[in-house]
């Protein structure tokens, strides 16, 4: 049997067992692969394969000496003792040959001395390159290269390293070379992908958004993949855009969405929603990792959403997939090749070159996402796109997320409701129910709903057109009023009750030296108590994408040396974002650490200025009752504050409404004289009650 290099888990669908009985399998066997997406050269999988038949032949035969056995124990029931004896014979001879492996022991036991000094554990991050490496071990860069050579391993300084280089570096060097692990911080996602509801989950269809840098392959990669793979239409069928397209792959569907890339996650995200459960990033093989790439890794990863890489236009003669797969691992996306767990599926939408590949990688990491849902519950779902058709009114596409929309269920949006009067699938059919992870045009809206906005059923229509009449006043109020965004002046919106308040940031320069410095700087400024989050870095003017995402994350955004696009000013008034522009990095720091400061709770200390004691009560015509006091300690001034203490319990605190020395106005009266006060909306106080004159100091504290 001829098999290519495959991985484990095509070998199990070819061997007909499980990924997980396969993996099990290769560990009893000494072979080390990480998960199902790890990869079997010929010769491994032939020796599984072998292992597997013969472990097969073994229980038969298992099976086969068992039932033998059982026979022969019925006869020697019925049988002599002689067969017994002679069959115990045998066994009694067995333990006198066990004796000898015991004899070389003697030799093992110059391991431990060779062991007596520990071996030293390094950890390397992912994507290190073979420099980074070399530091970690602290040795020259060189001296690792070198030593790699002599292995028949020829490979630069700057590539990244792969477990097979950690392997024999750390027998070089005598060190356990390994991967770190993963920071907490690092696995934390920011998903809104909806909680699961019911009892009754199954699997449902991955919805999959693609994105990328323009004119690398985005539209022609959905166009191959329709091309080979979309549903059947039926006769005369009409293929309707609906925002999403249903694709079938070896019986399972995959739902694309339309919309794109960016505007599927800043505009779902900034109301609350997030539909997508896979981004698939095309980057073009000649032309490597550009300014939008980076924009869209850093979306997706905002939306907590995995990332699988096309690395597209594989069919041109100056394609270097590798130098892709560098630069990636520069942003955290290091290739499976590579020891990462990035998948990345080289192809060519122009020829269709793995599109099937592709396909399958991404029902691959569905499957690992188990991405599920009841279709027995209230359905609920997304609005993807909307639109206003004069035949036949509001129409709004929406993928269900969970249970099932039928025809004539009454739903509820954010800013509309409507009677499910018909829907129509992606290939124009109409349908009277649509499931799970199913995209469908929806009739009968009362008006356009915003895509993003998530939508519910509700039982009554009576009770959803009362519901609605009486909220329809407070939504125009709100409507009216503008959104509450960030700004540098005004952030103690974040500040709640053991809540660390966070200064989100989108960083736009004029050059990639500047940014790093400025990226550099500001994270030193976060602390235990407030911290700063860098949604994005880029180089270049402020574009809509910008504060798109800056709305949807709650950001600021800082330009240095670079200014808006022509109509960015205009969205940015718009979303409420508040855009800086700076020229001097000092001015950058100085505001965002006093922005940091003022997050900050003031050091509050109380400073005791004087004591008087109450020795008579006046009453006076038009104004009431008058303490009369002594001054015992310190200095009573009329601006501070004040608290009347009876038995040694505080009855009251407040202000000085006059403070007067025999009949003349007083500031202060200090100790040794005589006063006369009244206290601000108080006069239930007693002779020999003590005045405690005192202030409150807030101390502004500093980073």
């Amino acid at each position: 049997m001829c098999i290519s290099n495959m991985r484990v888990y095509e070998l199990s669908r070819q061997m007909g067992i499980s990924t997980k009985e396969l993996l099990a399998l290769l560990a009893s066997l000494g072979i080390e692969v990480k998960n199902q997406l790890g990869s079997l050269d010929e010769a491994t999988a032939e020796r599984v394969i072998a292992a597997y038949e013969s472990s097969k032949l073994k229980a038969e035969e298992k099976a086969e000496k068992a039932g033998e056995k059982k026979s022969e124990k019925h006869k020697a029931e019925i049988s002599q003792k002689q067969a017994p004896a002679e069959e115990a014979k045998p066994a009694a001879q067995k333990p006198a040959a066990e004796p000898k492996p015991a004899q070389p022991a003697p030799q093992p036991t110059e391991k431990p001395k060779k062991e007596s000094t520990p071996v030293r554990d390094v950890f390397v991050e992912k994507g290190s390159t073979i420099e980074d490496v070399a530091a970690a071990l602290g040795v020259s860069a060189g001296e690792a290269v070198k030593r790699l050579i002599s292995e028949g391993l020829m490979l630069p300084a700057d590539r990244p390293a792969d477990d097979e280089v950690l392997l024999v570096l750390g027998e070089a060097f005598g060190v356990n070379l390994d991967w770190a692990k993963p920071k907490e911080e690092e696995k934390k996602t920011t998903s809104m992908r909806p909680t699961l509801k019911g009892d009754k989950q199954v699997e449902r269809s991955p919805i999959v958004t693609v994105m990328g840098h323009v004119d690398h392959g985005k539209t022609s990669t959905l166009d191959a993949i329709r091309k080979t793979r979309v549903t059947e239409r039926e006769a005369g069928g009409i293929t309707q855009h609906i925002g999403a397209s249903h694709v079938t792959h070896n019986g399972k569907t995959i739902v694309f969405l339309d919309t794109p890339g960016h505007a599927a996650f800043t505009s779902m995200r900034a109301r609350g929603a997030q539909v997508t459960d896979i981004a698939v990033l095309v980057v073009a093989a000649d032309d490597g990792v550009m300014p939008q790439t980076v924009e869209a890794i850093n979306h997706a990863k905002a939306a907590g959403v995995p990332i699988i890489v096309a690395i597209n236009k594989m069919d041109k003669p100056s394609a270097n997939p590798d130098q892709v797969k560098q630069q990636l691992g520069g942003y955290g996306l290091v290739a499976e090749d590579w020891g990462g767990d990035t998948p990345m599926v080289q192809i060519s939408a122009k020829s269709g070159k793995n599109i099937d590949e592709l396909l399958e990688m991404i029902l691959l990491v569905a499957e690992m996402e188990e991405l599920k849902a009841d279709p027995t519950v209230s359905p609920e779902g997304v609005v993807i796109e909307s639109r206003l058709d004069r035949g036949k009114g509001a129409m709004a596409s929406v993928i269900v997320q969970q249970g099932t929309l039928h025809q004539g269920d009454v739903i509820v949006m954010e800013s509309c409701w409507g009677k499910v009067r018909a829907m129509f699938n992606d290939a124009g059919k109409s349908v009277r129910s649509a499931g799970p992870s199913t995209a469908v045009e929806v009739l009968g809206m009362s008006a356009v709903p915003q895509p993003g906005e998530k939508f519910y059923r509700v039982e009554s229509e009576k009770k959803v057109r009362d519901i609605f009449s009486a909220q329809e006043e407070q939504r125009r109020n709100v409507q009216n009023e503008p959104v509450k965004r960030m700004t540098l002046e005004d952030l103690y919106s974040q500040m709640g009750e053991g809540e660390k308040p966070v200064l989100s940031i989108v960083l736009k320069c004029d050059v990639q030296g500047t940014t790093e410095a400025i990226v550099g700087a500001l994270e030193k400024l976060s602390t235990n108590e407030v911290s700063v989050a860098l949604v994005h870095t880029g180089v270049g003017r402020i574009s809509e994408s910008d504060v798109m995402l800056a709305s949807a994350s709650n950001a600021v955004i800082i330009g240095f040396n670079v200014r808006p696009d022509t109509n960015v000013e205009k969205v940015a008034e718009r979303e409420n974002v508040q855009i800086r522009l700076y020229q001097v990095i000092y001015d950058i720091m100085d505001d965002v650490k006093a922005a940091m400061e003022g997050l900050l709770k003031p050091k509050i200390t109380e400073n005791r200025l004087g004591e008087a004691e109450i020795r008579a009560d006046f009453r006076v015509p038009k104004v009431g009752r008058v303490a009369g006091c002594m001054v015992t300690d310190g200095t009573i001034k009329k601006n501070a504050s004040v608290r009347l203490i009876r038995d040694g319990v505080v009855v009251w605190t407040g202000a000085i409404a006059s403070l007067r020395r025999v009949k003349d106005e007083a500031s202060e009266v200090k100790a040794g004289f005589e006063c006369g006060m009244t206290f601000t909306n108080f006069q239930d106080f007693h002779v020999n009650d003590v005045v405690e004159c005192y202030e409150v100091l807030e101390e502004k504290r500093t980073l």
